[in-house]
């Protein structure tokens, strides 16, 4: 089951990016709003904005939105680290 939200012409219209972003824009801001918000987890906002980890990671560090860890991705971001 997916989700469809209705933006009228004239808010599309209004957003001041090329067509052809306008869609990942809206996906990583609203991936960036919900986990901030601690409404959804680092995996499930990444996957929401298709974006690996890393490219999440970083996006949420330009926007000053600080990582919310559980002791399992913790410990996945440290044997990362290490390897």
């Amino acid at each position: 089951m997916g989700l469809q939200i209705l933006i009228s012409d004239s808010v599309l219209q209004a957003i001041r990016l090329p067509e052809q972003r306008i869609e990942q824009e809206l996906r990583q801001e609203l991936a960036i709003a919900l986990y901030s918000q601690d409404l959804l987890s680092f995996g499930k906002a990444r996957e929401l904005a298709v974006m690996d980890k890393y490219q999440f990671g970083q996006l949420l560090g330009e926007r000053g939105v600080l990582r919310h860890y559980t002791p399992e991705e913790l410990d996945d971001d440290l044997t990362y680290a290490r390897s």
